[in-house]
């Protein structure tokens, strides 16, 4: 890979570096809180990917490509879509935590549709939240929050699934099986 490939391919890292160093120097009052910030982001990330890059090399090993293409492929159905959902609600860590598990469902032939409801569910659905919220906001919050987003998950997958061409859903694969 060359130094030019490196920079296109991190530009964005590299963008948000610039700015948060040229954001110490405009408020150098402010340096403490923002690194104790970063530096609590990182250690959060650091906790959390681990176990996740674990649980994807065994999903990776474990799972065979023809029998997640029948589960969560195209053609899958409802069935594929029950699953997304599933995987979504029971997943713990933060939400960026979802892009490497939709990389690999990607890869071995999750429908697009279906890696959509999943990212979705993993962002609204998560059944620990859900509990929290039982808990401290009421049932009946709860409950009316979780009946608005299932629907709400499906309409935007839906939505984006319809309104990105066939070349641009390709292009999504091949983004991130290059990522690995």
């Amino acid at each position: 890979m060359t130094f030019r490939s490196l920079l296109k391919k991190y530009r964005a890292t590299l963008v948000m570096v610039v700015l948060f160093v040229v954001f110490l120097f405009l408020f150098p009052s402010k340096a403490g809180r923002a690194e104790k910030s970063l530096l609590d982001q990182l250690k959060t990330m650091l906790l959390v990917m681990p176990p996740i890059f674990v649980l994807l090399g065994l999903l990776d090993v474990w799972v065979p490509r023809e029998m997640l293409i029948r589960y969560m492929g195209k053609g899958s159905g409802v069935k594929g879509t029950a699953l997304g959902i599933v995987l979504g609600a029971v997943a713990a860590g933060p939400l960026y935590g979802a892009f490497p598990v939709a990389a690999v469902l990607m890869d071995k032939g999750a429908s697009f549709m279906n890696v959509l409801v999943f990212i979705g569910a993993w962002s609204t659905l998560k059944i620990p939240m859900f509990l929290f919220e039982m808990q401290s906001l009421g049932a009946r919050f709860a409950v009316a929050r979780f009946l608005v987003d299932v629907p709400g998950i499906f309409l935007i997958a839906f939505i984006l699934n319809k309104l990105l061409t066939a070349e641009d859903v390709e292009k999504i694969y091949s983004a991130s099986h290059d990522a690995k």
